[in-house]
């Protein structure tokens, strides 16, 4: 038998780890994140079930250690949670951690089957612990909706890491409550600077903040003692005093961290990403429609020999998204 390729890139990165949207669809409309008024993916554009799990298998066998089940909303997609079962069967063997991320606005009803299907470890994204400023947010959240589903998966047994973007002049101001009640709670949180990606209403530029000036303020009245721990994301992490509670900076504009790019996105389309700010990809669905393994892998390879350096990323006022599709559809 031919030995299986490994994915290393032409900058000397190797792969590990694959994020996968099973959806582009959610049902929030996060004012950084989305337009209001969104069109979606066909559903006939998509690729079933069953073939996500064989490429997802395929990068399995090819050494990717991590998958992130991620959309859109995952957990809005029919059928995922067999999906997750099947790629679960795979830790332990090869595949040594797969996650989910998630807004929690379904969580409650399938915290537990997410344990069942193998899953251990969750990113929940949470903006506000404020009612009313979460849905001017999210435009349609109920924020007692989403903190019942993670109070299930903390009685579920699901390690929780809150994802938290912050955003100048509408929750930069929250960044210290949000930490103290992630201690309370014995949840992770990962501070992430706004992207970005896809035309929205708003400038991007009136709510980046960098979160280097969130840190210095933190610092001031917290011990946070840097942790070099890595979970295979590209998060900074620092211990907040004695507690359980790490807490982590993903900073692509400030803290540019493309050098140790170990990331794959594949999209619900079957479309492959190498990276997240760039429009490069090979198209995965047709690869293996038409040639099997053996086209699967070759359009891997093509993407691993167009993945750049480093992201596109820059905000400035009234620029141009770095790229025109919006996150949900890469997959968070």
């Amino acid at each position: 038998m031919a030995p299986v390729p490994p994915l290393n890139d032409r900058h000397g990165r190797t792969i590990t780890y694959l994020r996968v949207s099973v959806t582009d669809r959610c049902d929030l409309r996060c004012r950084y994140c989305m337009a209001e008024d969104m069109t979606f993916l066909p559903r006939a554009d998509l690729l079933d079930l069953s073939e996500i799990a064989v490429i997802a298998e395929r990068f399995i066998a090819r050494g990717v250690t991590r998958i992130r089940l991620t959309g859109g909303e995952p957990l809005m997609r029919g059928g995922v949670l067999d999906l997750a079962r099947r790629l679960g069967g795979h830790v332990g063997r090869g595949l040594d951690e797969l996650t989910l991320t998630t807004n929690a606005t379904q969580l409650a009803r399938h915290a537990r089957a997410l344990v069942g299907a193998g899953i251990r470890r969750i990113n929940v994204s949470l903006d506000s612990l404020d009612p009313n400023r979460f849905r001017m947010i999210t435009r349609t959240g109920d924020l007692d909706r989403v903190l019942g589903g993670i109070v299930a998966a903390k009685a579920a047994g699901l390690a929780i890491k809150i994802n938290m973007v912050v955003l100048k002049g509408l929750n930069d101001d929250e960044v210290a409550a949000m930490l103290a009640w992630c201690v309370a709670q014995g949840h992770d949180l990962s501070l992430i600077e706004t992207m970005p990606l896809g035309a929205i209403e708003d400038d991007r530029a009136d709510y980046f903040m960098p979160l280097s000036a969130i840190l210095e303020n933190l610092a001031q009245s917290l011990d946070l003692t840097r942790d070099d721990r890595r979970t295979g994301g590209p998060a900074r992490y620092w211990r907040v005093g004695a507690s359980a509670t790490r807490l982590g900076l993903i900073s692509p504009l400030t803290a540019n961290f493309c050098d140790g790019c170990n990331r794959m996105r594949l999209t619900t389309d079957g479309r492959l990403y190498a990276c997240l700010g760039h429009d490069d990809q090979a198209d995965l669905k047709q690869a293996l429609r038409a040639g099997g393994v053996a086209g699967l892998d070759a359009a891997i390879d093509d993407a691993l020999a167009i993945k750049p350096a480093r992201h596109a990323f820059a905000i400035e006022r009234g620029g141009r998204p770095a790229v025109a599709r919006h996150m949900s559809v890469t997959g968070g």
